[in-house]
């Protein structure tokens, strides 16, 4: 398998884990914080601010670099992409 082909089936692997997180944790969120910024790890801790960069920041430290999903609570990123896209 090239490493292209693995680089790809992680960034999968990782994406569906990120969704099924923000389904668990995010979504039960959306009502009280549309619009914030959330970031979850694998255990399903919680950071939630109004700030993308600092929610980052401060879940590298807490979680470890790459280890946790970041999304912007109650954003359709599907709906983006087609909008992007025509």
């Amino acid at each position: 398998m090239s490493n292209l082909k693995i680089r790809d089936e992680r960034k999968k692997k990782k994406l569906h884990r990120d969704n099924l997180l923000y389904k668990q944790y995010g979504k039960p969120l959306e009502e009280k914080h549309d619009g914030e910024y959330i970031a979850i790890s694998p255990e399903g801790e919680t950071i939630i601010g109004e700030d993308d960069i600092k929610v980052a920041q401060e879940a590298v430290e807490e979680f470890g670099s790459g280890n946790f999903a970041l999304r912007k609570i109650g954003a359709s990123t599907l709906g983006k992409w087609r909008k992007f896209f025509g």
